[in-house]
């Protein structure tokens, strides 16, 4: 029998459709000969679907339309049940309830609620192999604060920041911006802590434009980050492949921008018509730059992925400062879009053989955890150790 993988997209995100372009661009790279597919579309309001109308991008025009097209599923948080199961059970009488059995899981989300760790901490709980980053990296990588506290602390360049919530914001704003024009000065940056494709960012110039784009960050985040704004730049991204003990590094990309920042639009919408994902953005692969200074990006890049324990393909974005050639780690994308294929078709890895690492990687980390103790097989029950004093003395327990 072949292997079954589920690849999950979609998802209640400011980035649902591209994740959908992403999922797609997947699931027509696996090799049919190899692997069955079953596509699971989890809706803007977090309903599980799965069916053969998901694999077609025209249907996603109408999102509650595609829905009636589709069946609704679910998967039970019970460890070792991998079973995909029908809402409503289908066939004569009800009996038929199980949609699919995944061997294997593919998240392809983007953003919150998917790319964050919270669909991996699902997945871990129920113990089926997945690829890409689990709980504790999707959730350091997707969180840029977290994210450049890490890096900063293994000495990886980051541009400096600071970092604040929408309610000391609005409780205390003078010390903030005080705060920010002392320790950085404008121009700066500023983002939502845990969004990508350039959703809620924006450039201040000015305190005027601070405030207007402190109060739209705040729109999508509780979570916002002040960076300084590198005014004579270079966006360079670099992929990663493998798992933070062994992994290569992709050729180099810059991607063309439009404006001062590279826009929801340039990412997307470049050259095309929003079906084809982050493909769709113009760019220069490879990056036109010296050996030495390619190097030491590729080295920056796995550095980041290793030491935020990632795994899978991620691609890492980095900034060069053209005015004193210093370069910064800028983010990590844990779930890229279009998982980055066209780098690694660059570097001389086809997609379809790109999909095969990563089902390959899901099935090894397993089998490294199956390795590992999560239990012991004493009872202190049975021996009488938790019984003696009935809950007196048991630790958090006030006797």
């Amino acid at each position: 029998m072949k292997t079954n993988i589920g690849v999950f997209f979609g998802g209640r995100s400011t980035e649902h459709e591209i994740s959908v372009i992403s999922a797609n661009q997947a699931i027509n790279a696996i090799d049919k000969s190899k692997y069955d597919v079953t596509p699971v579309y989890v809706s803007k309001e977090g309903l599980w679907f799965t069916g053969d109308a998901l694999l077609n991008l025209r249907n996603y025009r109408d999102m509650k339309a595609i829905e009636k097209m589709a069946e609704e599923v679910y998967m039970r948080p019970v460890h070792g049940d991998c079973n995909l199961y029908y809402q409503k059970p289908k066939g004569m009488f009800g009996k038929k309830e199980i949609a699919a059995k995944l061997d294997v899981v593919i998240p392809v989300f983007h953003g919150a609620n998917g790319e964050d760790g919270t669909f991996q901490g699902i997945l871990q709980a129920i113990d089926i192999p997945f690829a890409g980053c689990d709980t504790l990296s999707s959730a350091n990588g997707m969180d840029k604060i977290t994210m450049k506290m890490i890096l900063r602390e293994n000495d990886i360049p980051v541009v400096d920041y600071v970092w604040f919530t929408d309610r000391q914001w609005f409780a205390d704003r003078d010390n903030l911006v005080s705060r920010i024009e002392e320790k950085i000065g404008y121009p700066v940056i500023v983002k939502p802590a845990n969004l990508g494709s350039s959703i809620g960012i924006g450039c201040a110039h000015n305190r005027e434009e601070l405030f207007e784009k402190v109060d739209d960050a705040g729109r999508y985040a509780s979570r916002i980050i002040v960076e300084h704004m590198v005014e004579q730049l270079q966006e360079i991204n670099c992929s990663i492949l493998g798992d933070c003990d062994d992994y290569q590094a992709s050729v180099l990309e810059e991607p063309i921008k439009t404006k001062e920042i590279l826009s929801y639009t340039d990412k997307y919408m470049g050259g095309s018509k929003g079906t084809e994902g982050m493909q769709a953005s113009q760019k220069k692969i490879p990056a036109d730059l010296p050996e030495d200074m390619t190097k030491e990006i590729q080295r920056l890049a796995g550095e980041t992925f290793r030491v935020l324990s990632c795994h899978g393909v991620s691609r890492v974005d980095v900034i060069i400062d053209r005015a004193t050639g210093k370069i910064y780690v800028n983010e990590i994308n844990t779930i890229p879009g279009s998982l980055s294929f066209y780098l690694w078709e660059a570097t001389g890895i086809s997609f379809p053989a790109l999909m095969d690492r990563l089902v390959a990687l899901a099935v090894k980390r397993k089998t490294r955890e199956g390795q590992k103790t999560t239990s012991f097989s004493q009872n202190i029950f049975a021996l009488g150790g938790g019984t003696k004093g009935g809950v007196k003395g048991a630790k958090g327990v006030k006797a």
